[in-house]
């Protein structure tokens, strides 16, 4: 009998401490192969875009057993270079991440992290993304961060999506990692909220001529918040976020009533 074949991504490069974190993680649970972005691709989202160079290149990281490859494309475009060319088969499982900070509230279509699991669930594979909170640091940067927890919920989340498939219309669970959690720490199923939790704020030294980019910094005001959401849990409860995530984004409104408002 084989065993499942778990396919691991990321959107913070294949260098990243988050990789090797969910590799050790899933060692235990299957064939595991890597297949991760060669540079830095924070808040790729899904995208696929044509000046990738898709260029392979097998690697060693310390640490890590399992092989190994970088990949010169988004975290998404990793995911398909793995299924179509680099993979003996079809996975089991995408995993993505451990991402370096949270992907919660109505952002998480910018994460390269949820980006790479939503392309697994497009191919019809269980994917899961696993993000770790972090605190008062940027998340495009490698830091000294205790993985611990974030790896146990990673093989725990796993393991139960491999033995079992998830219901209709679970297309992947999107997992987010409070950053003070220990393994036993509570975790709750949650809905995504609607709030902005990434607020957008413009940097630039001099005028449109001088080099500038969007970076964002975390504002979410409590009473704003849905307690049942992925937000409240990890910011004011504490608790690992478990979103369930579908493919489809078709609005849940009433046809009838959209179609006598266009007529």
């Amino acid at each position: 009998m084989k065993l499942p074949l778990i396919l691991l991504t990321n959107d913070d490069g294949v260098q990243s401490p988050g990789i090797a974190a969910a590799a050790r993680a899933l060692a235990g649970l299957g064939e595991l192969v890597v297949a991760a972005p060669r540079e830095q691709m924070t808040s790729a989202g899904r995208s696929l875009p044509v000046t990738s160079d898709g260029r392979i290149e097998q690697v060693e990281l310390p640490g890590i057993s399992a092989p190994v490859y970088a990949v010169g494309g988004t975290p998404a475009q990793a995911v398909l270079h793995a299924v179509l060319e680099i993979l003996p088969r079809r996975p089991d499982l995408v995993v993505s991440g451990i991402n370096y900070g949270e992907n919660i509230g109505s952002g998480i279509t910018a994460s390269g992290t949820v980006g790479a699991a939503l392309e697994g669930a497009a191919l019809g594979i269980q994917s899961l993304a696993m993000s770790l909170q972090l605190l008062n640091t940027q998340w495009y940067e490698y830091h000294d961060l205790d993985f611990s927890a974030a790896e146990y919920f990673t093989a725990f989340f796993a393991q139960r999506m491999l033995r079992q498939r998830m219901p209709a219309d679970v297309d992947l669970l999107k997992v987010d990692v409070p950053a003070t959690a220990t393994p036993q720490t509570d975790w709750r199923v949650t809905s995504q909220s609607r709030q902005r939790y990434y607020i957008p704020y413009l940097i630039r030294e001099g005028g449109w001529d001088s080099r500038g980019w969007v970076s964002a910094k975390v504002e979410a005001r409590k009473e704003d918040v849905e307690p049942d959401s992925d937000v409240y849990a990890l910011m004011y409860d504490q608790v690992v976020s478990v979103t369930p995530i579908s493919i489809d984004m078709t609005s849940r409104t009433n046809f009838s009533t959209l179609e006598m408002l266009l007529a």
